[in-house]
């Protein structure tokens, strides 16, 4: 069922958001793990995806990080995010070695922050080395940040580099990863053609580029940004659930998490670094109801007040890697 624009606007008005019935795909019949359509893709994720950065390479041991992925996979986690940038390459380097022998079972997305079509072409190939694979089935352009950042993706060659490889089917699906300024992100998705977008989304609500300047808490990747995205109806990928740990503590996991997952999101990225954490998030995703509207404002005005101009201060400087 596709929102109407009035009752879209509403929802927004309203300051909730819901769970339209065109994303919502039912649960997997092993595991139990909720799946939701990841936008124009077509393709089903679970709610919780395997966040590849950081936090999994805390997995000291190559060993210890292959059996965090085995138990994600068998917990019903189907979404697998990386990036050219995390550990210089060790993040994709530990997937391709997973994957190797269960293409068929995960979704990967790996990502580049390359601006120009011959850097962005080389960086492409190195990525599916490293993964073990022909092709990737989300290419994102990475961390996109301010509009001379656009302006250099548009005139640099890198779209044109992501289209072809969009054409060649060598990636499956094209995307951009914000988490510095929604606006920026708003005027990226309204001029090219992704299919999808990874943003910053938590309940503290951040995304500000000018946070000494907010003029209150309704400017964020929430208010800005992904209301195009599922106008466009784009595969949206939430991320920052914890704000980089600067939430953890602030509010119960549960809390953060069922804030994310009752916005009109597919899935959100979590990098987990102990299999308890994996094994609790995935029970709090199997277990998961909507959270309903007023303690959804409740906490976001808790929590935004709060954190929401430290985290726009630190993540507008932030990179990932």
């Amino acid at each position: 069922m596709q929102l109407t624009r009035r009752g879209f606007l509403l929802s927004v008005v309203a300051g909730s958001w819901g769970l339209p019935d065109d994303l919502l795909a039912g649960s997997d019949p092993q595991t139990g793990m909720p799946m939701r359509v990841l936008g124009r893709t077509g393709q089903k994720v679970s709610i919780l995806a395997f966040g590849g950065g950081s936090r999994f390479l805390m997995h000291k041991e190559v060993e210890q990080g292959l059996a965090a992925l085995e138990r994600a996979v068998a917990l019903g986690i189907n979404y697998i995010d990386t990036a050219q940038s995390y550990g210089n390459g060790e993040s994709e380097r530990r997937i391709g070695m997973f994957i190797k022998s269960r293409r068929k079972d995960v979704l990967v997305a790996t990502k580049t922050d390359q601006r120009n079509y011959d850097g962005l072409m080389r960086a492409f190939e190195e990525s599916l080395k490293r993964l073990q694979t022909d092709y990737v089935d989300v290419f994102h352009l990475h961390s996109l940040t301010t509009e001379e950042d656009l302006r250099a993706i548009e005139t640099g060659g890198a779209l044109k580099a992501m289209y072809t490889l969009r054409d060649q089917r060598v990636a499956r699906f094209i995307g951009v990863t914000c988490h510095t300024d929604p606006k920026v992100l708003a005027m990226a998705l309204e001029r090219h053609d992704f299919d999808c977008v990874q943003m910053a989304l938590n309940a503290a609500r951040m995304g500000n580029a000018a946070p000494s300047n907010v003029p209150g808490l309704k400017d964020c990747f929430e208010t800005i940004a992904l209301p195009v995205a599922r106008r466009k109806n784009l595969g949206i990928l939430a991320m920052k659930i914890f704000g980089q740990d600067k939430l953890t503590g602030k509010a119960p996991a549960e809390d953060l998490l069922r804030y994310v997952w009752s916005l009109p999101v597919a899935t959100a990225v979590v990098g987990m670094p102990k299999l308890e954490l994996l094994e609790e998030n995935a029970r709090l995703a199997r277990s998961f109801n909507p959270m309903p509207r007023e303690r959804m404002e409740q906490l976001s005005a808790e929590l935004s007040a709060r954190y929401k101009a430290a985290l726009d201060r630190y993540f507008s400087q932030h990179r990932d890697a």
